[in-house]
């Protein structure tokens, strides 16, 4: 059996921040990075356009409050174990510090010219002497780099330090052009830390300190290690070094030690001159060190004393521990600490006359998500990462108490401190959940922060400004039905399913609600047959409108104004004065709805009912071409095949006959212009002005002069609000080829600015910024995203006052394509070639100055080339150009070519030099959307040529990609055809392309507001059926896929289905301290309770509860909820279908639970069975959800821990102890029925039929089979290496069955039982199938059948794809994925595919895919790996190259394109579940 991997959901989970110069000196940029995936983000001020009118008033606010915006996302082919910043000499830009496993180093930078990354230099150190003969590696990789920027560290295997050195050369930074040549990164090199001392082993952590004159690393290392357990026989284990790094010499004294710190000290943080020093952190305790000082610590608990000693002083009114802790410095003296439960303190230096440390001042501050990375952006801005929960943005501001100014003695005792106000338990919840951000808590902060001696006492207060969504980590997975799901969905082939998960941990734990794709609620539907087109546009608004009105219009923000694209049509204007209008009063709702048929149109009138109108003043015996709202929505135009018409409400102002030799087939407005096409590729434009005459306005047309030799096959007109279509040149005065001159004019900008510039001064400064020539190193400079210095969030506001600009985007029939301004028509950009769907567009007169790589290069622009390409160039049969994005600041460039679509972002490239040309390039962004209808090209072709019709209006007119605003509060693209997706992009910058094809087919869409679908939208679909519907609300659509999460604020643990009663089943915990310990004398659960005192941190232990909720609302059940005793463990809940005689099938579902007690390891273990099953029963009045209960049918102790549990052809399977047990229930009573005894720790089980799969804790996996009749249970097989599984499931392909296991190392493997093969031992071993690994640790599997519904699958397919089944996993780090059985034909061309693709894509980092889906082992295993399964993430790569590349790749392997792109079309089709 082959099988092809795939993920389909990104991972969310965040592991590392750092906050730096990414795109250019003058913008800092938030990079975050977890597990695969790298994020640049940027901090911009809150949309002004929420609070509308009252701008000026808020103006203050806005400035302050910044939100994340997501600028570029990056796929690594390495997990990123580590992350750092630095700024090498000369360069216009930081460079960044990526580690990966075992022992790799990477130093990429942002190139200006592909918008991309690119790799300056690769450090490999995986010899095999470096590892001392160990197999597996537990240590990271972790790098450091000099404050000074004068090299980088890492150290690998524990005990190897690397040192990376930077050049320094003052003559380089003065412009001496002579030594460009030289790299600025030189030759690293080796230190043996056991070479320095041979008790250097085992090292915690290493950090650079500030203020030594030569790079100095301080090295916090344990050289005999030692356990809590052991602190009476061996304590004060751990050790610190310091080392003088002279990196011309290589040589490294040791310049400072200190032994016999706590033994749980686990990292160190440099503290920055004036003071010095490094705080070391220990898990009860804290130290400050430097060279000079004596050093100090504090103890933060009453354990300290007992387990050290070190001399410490007991810290007043703390009593916390740091384990798991993470912290960041916000200013020289001044740290935030984030402990393992999310409570944020503020910790403050506190230092005498001499600048050296005499205590600490501890300051809670809040109470904030579980933080796995942190770093200080902006000035009172801190990001907090989470694994473990939504990664937040706080915004914390310092106050100072006027009331009390506080004296603090140079030995820390206070004098006076003002009253503390107790924090309420509110301030815990801080937004869990995407609906909770609305009304952001503030989280009110008193006491006392800096205390250096006699300065004044400060207050944090901490806000949240901004979260990211993580779904991880998911523990647990379940398949479930959507409570709300129109009936006009309800009879399909494969059942609708939604995702349920568990989230989070503690206080963040939640369940997240997952769906693939997008499925609406329908109001209502009409049959409406033959309609190939539709617009809805506003109607008269002239009598309402105020001189009041105007004053606002003019007022609001940029981004309010219409950019009516391509169809313009129907934006949705309930936000125009800030307010949303509540439902029963939308006086802007659309008035017209206009369909068009192939030989005529309909005009309808929509408020509350929808009624045809018969007389008005728009044409209906023509089809329509186009119909949207000019003149602010104030005018609407009716464009015919032979004439525009302007209209007023339904009155008729003005109709322009249009002969042009051919009708007119396409036209796109951008407010007030409009640009109609012809037939034979002829343009008119009409723009609409003021008249002193009759109704006041008019549409003037003009013929523009264009080069008419090569016919126009397509255009777009496009407003302009992101400041990024620009021509303005770069003054010659301060451009310079020569960089020492640059250096001058460079050097002005930067003092200036940070003194509060007036907008108009930074205007003049882009052109001083964007103007920097090729540096000494061949860079670019780029200001990249983008335009104003990040001095402060005022200026950034300020800047973005931008002017709206008009363009117009025309692609030709020789595939050149162009963008002219509006309305004068001159040329501003030349691509040749655009539908081979180059990486970058580049306007080719800047060709010459393109030096990339050829993979990554605009076609050759030599004239021969383009004969040759011309002859099989892809046909462009719309193009869109929209501002998507806040405030419509992120051009986008959507192309539909034959039958793919092209998706380019447009970004800022400063180095042309060339007049009245667009200063910018375009970027491809991959979508992974195959779109195609059917297979075979052939067949495509004579299906268009005989659908042709017959009326003036031909479907293949029709445009299919409809621009929306403000549906449901979305902006973005509807692209329609035979798979519909929506494009979205919100404030928060990340494009999100969701599926809608629970419908089929959508021939055409439109933006609906309406009384009675308020923000809706409509489309046709295939069978003519005109659907009126609306967003779900209740998901947020700004995420990988459409989610909702729902808070616990517990741990969860284990979510069911219960089919039956339609409700989820959750376990979940809640930790309590606990001062009990079990009585090992006794065989009787008796507890001693353990007195301490004051200051001792007292262990946590988990409390255990079931209970229901309901899917409709997402609440808890009333009465439902069921606790478990104490020191009692839920270790499985299962959803059973067990035999009864009470039913007609003869089979009945339970929910059954496995428990066990954990008192410790001199008490033998025990656990129960615990059967329940959830009943319907009368709700309470006012109380809907208590129509269900818990009834519990069984609950007794067993003779070991119940660590598994499934079921098996009716009958209860059950892991006791080191036995399986099979039971019947009969009569609310178990019964067994057959047993065998196992391994170690049985922990997952999986059944099929009756075949036993189950997951040894150590042992690998086993097969065993159940025989009813003879009442046995037996072993079949099994893997006989030792390993550590995760989780198991089966794979499944017709009468194939394979067998699905993960584990510790992150792989997936698949065996299978063959007993023919040698090597089985006739049957006693599982074989080893297949391998990969995939990077994240997966705990949860399930199963379900191919998608057999969609039009795209062959008749001849179905039967293969209905019993084969595709195996979905999710992870710990937020990402979901599948593995589906293929072919051995189609694996093997995909396998020729994925050897092609692994070598011709750029690898960023340097990283090899190859490498990164090996399967790893923890000893070196003696056979060759299985591989079997492909990787999909690379295959779909294949779908983003140009057309050049493709059929380069299908000729390097002998198929066609066609059958590549149908081969992943059907993996893509047969899995578009959920």
């Amino acid at each position: 059996m082959y099988g092809v991997y795939r993920p389909t959901h990104a991972p969310t989970g965040i592991e590392h921040c750092i906050y730096c110069n990414f795109f250019n000196n003058i913008e800092k940029s938030l990079i975050i990075a977890g597990v695969n995936q790298l994020h640049v983000f940027r901090l911009t001020p809150e949309e002004a356009a929420l609070f509308g009118d009252k701008l000026p008033e808020r103006i203050g606010e806005i400035r302050k409050k910044l939100k994340l915006e997501c600028m570029l996302s990056f796929s690594l082919f390495g997990n990123v174990m580590s992350m750092k910043s630095v700024k090498l000499v000369g360069a216009q830009r930081d460079a960044l510090l990526l580690s990966f496993m075992d022992a790799k180093l990477s130093l990429v930078e942002y190139d200006p010219g592909t918008h991309d990354l690119k790799t300056l230099s690769l450090h490999y150190f995986e010899e095999q002497e470096l590892k001392c003969g160990f197999v597996e590696n537990r240590h990271l990789p972790i790098v450091r780099v000099d404050p000074d920027g004068r090299c980088a560290a890492m150290l690998i295997y524990g005990r190897h330090l690397t040192i990376l050195p930077f050049r320094h050369d003052v003559s380089l930074e003065e412009g001496d052009t002579t030594l460009g040549c030289k790299p600025p990164i030189l030759s690293s090199y080796l230190i043996d830390l056991r070479s320095m001392d041979e008790k250097i082993t085992n090292v915690l952590d290493i950090q650079f300190l500030h203020g030594y004159y030569e790079p100095t690393i301080f090295i916090l290392y344990e050289p005999l290690q030692t356990w809590s357990g052991r602190t009476a026989v061996r304590t004060d284990t751990c050790s610190i070094v310091a080392i003088s790094l002279n990196i011309q010499q290589k040589v490294h004294p040791v310049i400072w030690s200190l032994t016999n710190l706590p033994f749980d000290c686990f990292c160190a943080l440099p503290i920055p001159k004036p003071i010095g020093g490094v705080v070391v952190f220990a898990v009860n305790s804290l130290l400050y060190l430097n060279q000079s000082v004596p050093p100090y610590g504090v103890s933060l608990n009453g354990i300290a004393l007992s387990c050290t000693a070190f001399p410490l002083k007991p810290q007043e009114g703390v009593r916390i521990a740091l384990d798991c802790c993470q912290s960041t410095l916000i200013s020289f003296d001044k740290l935030v600490l984030s402990l393992k439960g999310g409570e944020l303190y503020v910790l403050t230096l506190v230092v005498d006359g001499m600048r050296s440390v005499k205590s600490f001042h501890f300051d809670k501050a809040a109470s904030s998500v579980l933080t796995t990375c942190m770093c200080q952006c902006e000035e009172g801005y801190l990001f907090l990462g989470s694994r473990l929960g939504n990664s937040l943005l706080l915004k914390y501001t310092e106050k100072m108490l006027e009331a009390s100014v506080n004296k603090i003695d140079a030995d820390g005792k206070k004098s006076d401190p003002p009253c503390k106000k107790k924090r309420t338990d509110n301030s815990e919840v801080m937004a869990s959940d995407v609906s909770q951000i609305d009304d952001l808590d503030e989280l009110e902060v008193y006491g006392e922060g800096d205390a250096i001696s006699g300065t004044t006492i400060t207050s944090f207060t901490f806000e949240v400004c901004d979260s990211i969504l993580n779904i991880g980590p998911c523990g647990r997975m379940v398949m479930g039905e959507p409570a709300f799901l129109s009936e006009e969905f309800c009879n399909t082939i494969d059942p609708d399913l939604e995702l349920v998960t568990t989230s989070g941990y503690s206080k963040n734990g939640a369940l997240s609600v997952l769906q693939r794709s997008i499925r609406p609620q329908v109001v209502t539907t009409f049959e409406l047959f033959g309609c190939l087109d539709m617009w809805t546009v506003f109607g008269c608004k002239a009598d309402s409108i105020t001189d009041e009105d105007i004053l606002k219009t003019e007022l609001k923000d940029e981004n309010e104004e219409k950019s009516d694209e391509k169809k313009g049509i129907g934006e949705d204007v309930t936000q125009k004065d800030g307010k949303t209008i509540p439902e029963e009063d939308i006086e802007d709702g659309h008035t017209f709805l206009i369909l068009s048929k192939s030989d005529s149109s309909m005009i309808l009138q929509t408020g509350q009912e929808i009624m045809e109108l018969d007389h008005s003043g728009f044409s209906t015996q023509t089809p329509t071409v186009f119909a949207g709202n000019i003149g602010d929505n104030k005018y609407i135009v009716q464009v015919s095949p032979m004439g525009v018409r302007l209209l007023e409400g339904v009155k008729q102002l003005q109709h322009i006959p249009i002969d042009v030799g051919s009708p007119i087939v396409h036209c796109s407005v951008a407010d007030p212009f409009l640009l109609v096409m012809s037939e034979e590729g002829q343009v008119v434009l009409l723009s609409l002005r003021a008249d002193n005459f009759g109704s006041g306005v008019r549409l003037a047309v003009t013929k523009p002069q264009l080069q008419q030799k090569n016919k126009i096959i397509s255009l777009c007109a496009y407003k302009d609000l992101s400041g990024l279509f620009t021509t303005t040149t770069i003054k010659a005065d301060t451009y310079s080829a020569n960089p020492l001159e640059f250096t001058k004019v460079h050097k002005i900008p930067e003092e200036r600015v940070s003194s509060n510039l007036t907008c108009s001064f930074i205007d003049d400064e882009d052109e001083l910024l964007y103007g920097e020539s090729e540096s000494v190193f061949g860079k670019t400079v780029n200001n990249s995203n983008k335009h104003a210095p990040k001095q402060s969030p005022s200026d950034i506001y300020q800047k973005k006052e931008i002017k709206a600009s008009y363009w117009v985007v025309i692609c030709r029939e020789n595939g050149v394509l162009e963008i002219y301004t509006l309305p004068d028509f001159r040329m501003t950009y030349y691509v040749k070639n655009f539908p081979m769907g180059q990486k970058v567009l580049v306007d080719s007169v800047q060709m010459t100055e393109l030096s990339v790589r050829p993979s990554m290069s605009n076609t050759s622009s030599s004239s021969d080339r383009q004969e040759k390409v011309i002859g099989d160039m892809p046909v462009i049969k719309e193009l869109l150009l929209v501002g998507l994005g806040c405030r419509n600041s992120r051009p986008h460039l959507l192309a539909r070519v034959d039958e793919d679509l092209l998706l380019y972002e447009a970004f800022p490239f400063y180095q042309t030099q060339i007049d009245n040309h667009l200063k910018i390039r375009f970027k491809k962004i991959q979508h992974n959307l195959i779109l195609r209808d059917k297979k075979s090209s052939r067949a495509r072709k004579k299906g268009v040529e005989a659908t042709e019709d017959v009326g003036i209006l031909k479907e293949s007119h029709v445009c299919l990609m409809r621009y929306f605003e403000d549906i449901t509060g979305y902006s973005g693209v509807f692209i329609c055809g035979a798979y519909p997706h929506w494009i979205i992009m919100t404030a928060r910058g990340s494009l999100r392309i969701h599926p809608m094809n629970i419908d089929g087919p959508i021939t055409c869409f439109a933006p609906f507001h309406n009384i009675n679908c308020p923000k809706g939208f409509l489309y046709f679909n295939k069978a003519g059926e005109l659907r009126i519907c609306v967003l779900p609300t209740h998901l947020t659509y700004d995420s990988p896929w459409p989610v909702r999460k729902v808070p616990l604020r517990s741990t969860p643990y284990f979510v069911v289905y219960h089919p039956e009663s339609k409700t989820y089943a959750v376990v979940s915990s809640t930790q309590e301290p606990s001062n009990k310990l079990p009585k090992t004398t006794t065989d009787e659960r008796e507890f001693e309770i353990i007195e301490r005192d004051d200051r001792f941190v007292y262990p946590m232990t988990e409390k255990y509860c079931v209970q229901l909720f309901s899917p409709v609302s997402w609440e808890v059940i009333p009465n439902t909820k069921i606790e478990f005793l104490d020191w009692e463990h839920v270790t499985t809940l299962v959803n059973v279908s067990m035999r009864s005689e009470g039913t007609l099938s003869g089979y009945k579902g339970y929910c059954v639970m496995g428990t066990n007690f954990s008192l410790g390891e001199e008490v033998q273990s025990r656990g129960r069975i615990i059967i329940f099953d959830i009943i319907e029963v009368v709700p309470e009045p006012g109380q809907p959800l208590t129509k269900n209960k818990i009834k519990v049918i069984y609950e007794k102790e067993q003779k070991g821990p119940v660590t598994a549990l499934a079921q098996v052809e009716g009958f209860l399977l059950s892991a006791i102890g080191q036995k399986l047990y099979i039971w019947t229930l009969k009569d609310n009573d178990l019964s067994g029925v057959a047993f065998i005894d196992t391994y170690i720790y049985i922990h997952t089980l999986s059944t099929l039929k009756n075949i036993i799969l189950a997951g040894d804790l150590l042992k690998s996996v086993s097969v065993y089979r159940y025989q009813e009749e003879l009442k046995v249970l037996s072993l079949v097989s099994r893997d006989i290496r030792p390993m550590e599984v995760y989780t198991v499931d089966f794979m499944v392909d017709n009468v194939d069955l394979c067998f699905v296991v993960t584990d510790r190392l992150k792989n997936l493997l698949v065996y299978f039982y063959q007993p023919e093969a040698r090597k089985s031992c006739g049957g006693q071993r599982l074989l080893r199938r297949a391998d990969m690994n995939i990077g994240s640790h997966v705990l949860s599997t399930f199963r379900v059948r191919c998608k057999l519904s969609d039009q795209s699958i062959d008749r001849k397919m179905i039967s293969v794809a209905e019993k084969r089944h595709i195996t979905f996993f999710a992870t710990l780090d937020g990402s979901i994925g599948f593995v589906m059985p293929i072919s051995e034909k189609v694996y093997r061309r995909l396998l020729m595919l994925q050897n092609a693709m692994a070598t011709l894509i750029p690898h960023i980092a340097g990283l090899n895919p190859k490498a990164y889906r090996a399967a790893k082992a923890t000893i070196p295993e003696l056979f060759n790996p299985s591989r079997n399964i492909l990787d999909g993430e690379l295959l779909w790569k294949y779908t983003n190259l140009s057309v050049i590349e493709k059929s380069e790749v299908a000729r390097r392997i002998g198929i066609t394109v066609d059958q590549i792109i149908d081969d992943l079309m059907e993996i893509d089709h047969l899995s578009s579940h959920f």
